[in-house]
């Protein structure tokens, strides 16, 4: 999926810059690729657009730059987005400038289809999901905004690892192929949970009595015995 955008050059870099910049409702931004950097910034409906839907990273997102003659017209993938910890709004993004015709690398989310599994309907066991994304490798033209994979078959104690995974043509997955993506276990029984939350802690090991300290020497002994006794 591509989106469009428009940016412009920036000629300040810094946190003060940066504030102002988002005064103004703009987002600062890095454009890196072909062993140079730019210094932009852009709409950050441009971007939230991307992440509503759900593309993150697959996006291709097309720039038309302004003020730099040499950068009109760049095509870049989101490589990077801080947002503000408490609002959740865009603070600075970097981008990452592909060649349609050279592979990229990136992570595309995965997505489970086919409905419940026949190990959650049947023995009430749970759907884990170790994998939410994969890195691959492939031409920007063919990057999918999602891999898709169907748990419906799964049972008790059945899993889909990478390599079960099947990828459109020209698509390299960079992942361990024994990773597991998504699988179905045992439910863990409420005697047992409970068990586990208020299980004792083991008693800590007797401390070993401590040494009896030396008795003082008697009050007519002589500390020396050559000091004749007082």
């Amino acid at each position: 999926m591509e989106f469009a955008a428009e940016a412009t050059i920036r000629t300040q870099s810094g946190k003060g810059a940066a504030r102002e910049i988002r005064r103004r409702g703009q987002i600062p931004a890095v454009l890196y690729g072909q062993g140079t950097s730019h210094l932009i910034q852009l709409d950050p409906k441009a971007i939230q657009n991307i992440l509503v839907a759900q593309a993150g990273s697959t996006g291709l997102l097309s720039l038309s730059i302004q003020g730099d003659e040499q950068a009109q017209q760049r095509t870049a993938v989101i490589q990077d987005v801080q947002r503000d910890p408490l609002e959740g709004s865009i603070l600075h993004v970097d981008l990452l400038e592909v060649s349609m015709d050279k592979p990229v690398r990136v992570k595309v989310p995965v997505h489970i289809t086919g409905g419940v599994p026949i190990g959650v309907k049947r023995d009430k066991g749970v759907v884990n999901q170790p994998m939410r994304e994969l890195h691959i490798e492939c031409l920007p033209s063919v990057i999918p905004d999602q891999i898709d994979v169907d748990a419906s078959a799964l049972e008790i104690n059945q899993g889909i690892h990478v390599r079960d995974l099947e990828v459109g043509e020209g698509i390299k997955i960079l992942e361990d192929p024994d990773g597991m993506v998504v699988n179905v276990t045992v439910p863990i029984s409420e005697e047992k949970l409970s068990a586990m939350l208020t299980s004792e802690a083991v008693p800590a090991a007797e401390a070993p009595e401590p040494e009896r300290a030396a008795e003082a020497p008697a009050a007519d002994t002589p500390a020396n015995p050559s000091d004749p006794p007082k």
